[in-house]
């Protein structure tokens, strides 16, 4: 089983994107991590539309959070 499901589309579909309501077709993958809850290589991800690329990845950023930003083409886990 790969990250996404059975499939590169996964049981319901591609993968959505993370946003709040937003429901398009995720072509960013955000890796992150917050030192106050996880061990320093505990990885977890976000994943992101082109419109909500630069919002989540701000939302991130501010809190020191943010650890990169992967094309989920190029994505491997």
């Amino acid at each position: 089983m790969d990250f996404f499901g059975t499939a590169a589309d996964g049981p319901t579909g591609p993968p959505k994107c993370s946003a709040k309501a937003c429901r398009a077709t995720a072509e960013w993958v955000l890796v992150w991590n917050n030192p106050k809850l996880h061990t320093p290589d505990r990885r977890k991800t976000w994943l992101a539309c082109p419109d909500h690329r630069e919002q989540l990845s701000q939302f991130l950023s501010v809190r020191g959070f943010l650890k990169e930003v992967v094309a989920l083409a190029d994505f491997v886990e």
